[in-house]
């Protein structure tokens, strides 16, 4: 009786332990599955603008009263860059230099700029491209070099990017401003800035970069 025992039982433990085999590789799987899809999802979380004004720092934390009337916190991180933004003149803007223009699109196809700033040398090919922005309806942002530039009827210049050009008009009241190397020093209560921030899981967002605006300036961007 002991050997039929044996017999019968070796088959029916090496079923069940296969079938323990299966349910624990499935399960394997299914976390495995999960944690890679919620990476994934946090990877196709997009970075976010915040405008607004400074209210407080405390350590790495910058606390911003946004331009949508919400108290909001972000955290600085070694990675995040501060740039100034100073007061421009059309006359800084020259054939060659890199610029950015928040623009609207007009019916003869040309854009006609909300704002320009202008990059240091050292940051031209930020950017570099058309595409959708938010800073107004059917607002636009194009990065590129400058190449013709005519100010002497109108204000119009055309820009450069990879796989296209745009013609930019640029009203005699539209904000022109430069970029300028910053530092953390520049972000102080009531200063008005730009963040591009990165969204976490949690809700809480880090800082790319910042734009400070200098001496009062407002970023436009």
């Amino acid at each position: 009786m002991l050997r039929i025992t044996q017999r019968m039982t070796t088959p029916m433990n090496s079923k069940a332990g296969k079938q323990l085999r299966n349910t624990l590789l499935l399960s394997t799987l299914l976390v495995s599955a999960m944690i890679a899809s919620g990476i994934a999802r946090a990877e196709d979380v997009k970075p976010v603008r915040v405008r607004g004004a400074i209210t407080a720092m405390d350590g790495d934390v910058l606390k911003i009263h946004s331009n949508r009337n919400e108290d909001m916190q972000v955290n600085l991180t070694k990675d995040t860059q501060v740039r100034g933004v100073t007061l421009a003149q059309i006359a800084d803007i020259k054939p060659g230099s890199y610029i950015g223009s928040a623009a609207v699109p007009q019916a003869d196809g040309t854009l006609k700029a909300l704002e320009v700033h202008v990059f240091p040398p050292e940051l031209a090919g930020t950017g570099d491209g058309h595409r959708a922005f938010d800073l107004g309806k059917d607002s636009t942002m194009t990065n590129g070099s400058v190449g013709d530039l005519v100010t002497s009827n109108g204000r119009t210049m055309t820009v450069n990017y990879k796989g296209g050009q745009k013609t930019i008009v640029i009203p005699d009241d539209v904000p022109i401003v430069n970029l300028v190397p910053g530092d953390r020093s520049l972000l102080k209560p009531g200063v008005k800035i730009i963040v591009q921030a990165q969204p976490a899981a949690d809700g809480s967002l880090s800082a790319l970069s910042i734009s400070a605006g200098k001496d009062g300036v407002t970023p436009p961007m």
